[in-house]
């Protein structure tokens, strides 16, 4: 079994052991070669593409446990690369994390609907980037996290089959849509989830809601939560995630 990915960067990142096999595609040099290099010196095996056709080549005969992936690129563009592996069976599995610019919020919301695991925004850190990728490596390797398994989160616990939430050990009242959108928030901690993702989640594809719905529940839940409250994030332009 390979290593936990979390001990990238810890020290070790100098060994020469691969950790896991990552696909960069990025069609500016600099870019390419900055991440290149700060993944290969924290023990990753990375391959590079600077086109969408040749990132699905790689993908496809190569199977990457990540895929970093700029969204802006020539020929097959991002969203098509990220379509087309997600609709693929042999990389349907591989997390993808999308480079993009902070102006392309319709586009990262489109790619996590498309199946993208997490975004990164440019100009970024190379410490903020390794970071996500060591995160998204570790939640894949998580086990599914069961309907009926208690979930705890520091303060809060979610009892699934009882639908019960407690904060600090106090029973908090909510209502059937509020616990919903908190247990598929809880079920992946780190997560980032589109307000139609929530939707689809709680109520299926055909439930009518607007935006303003789920925000309304989110708002509802925070005051019910209290010291929990700031569990839940808001990503900006995108939708919500439950805090690691």
């Amino acid at each position: 079994m390979r290593p936990d990915p979390a001990q990238a960067g810890s020290g070790l990142g100098q060994s020469r052991t691969a950790l896991y096999r990552v696909l960069v595609v990025e069609d500016e040099e600099d870019i390419l070669e900055l991440v290149r290099y700060n993944l290969s010196k924290e023990g990753y095996d990375v391959a590079c593409a600077a086109s969408g056709e040749r990132a699905l080549q790689l993908a496809r005969a190569e199977l990457p446990d990540l895929i970093l992936l700029d969204l802006m690129l020539p020929g097959v563009g991002g969203l098509d690369v990220c379509r087309l592996l997600k609709g693929d069976g042999r990389t349907a599995h591989i997390p993808i994390i999308m480079l993009t610019a902070k102006t392309e919020e319709a586009d990262i919301v489109t790619g996590l609907e498309m199946g993208a695991d997490d975004y990164v925004t440019k100009p970024f850190s190379p410490r903020v980037l390794s970071a996500r990728v060591r995160a998204v490596l570790r939640r894949r390797r998580a086990e599914p996290v069961s309907e009926e398994q208690t979930i705890r989160i520091r303060e809060l616990i979610i009892h699934p089959s009882r639908r019960e939430v407690l904060v600090k050990g106090q029973a908090v009242e909510l209502t059937f849509t509020e616990f919903s959108v908190l247990h598929t928030l809880a079920r992946r901690p780190g997560w980032v989830f589109t307000r139609s993702q929530i939707v689809d989640a709680v109520r299926g594809d055909e439930y009518p809601v607007t935006d303003r719905s789920v925000d309304v529940q989110i708002v509802s839940l925070r005051k019910k939560l209290g010291p929990c409250a700031t569990y839940i994030e808001t990503v900006r332009g995108v939708g919500y995630r439950l805090k690691e």
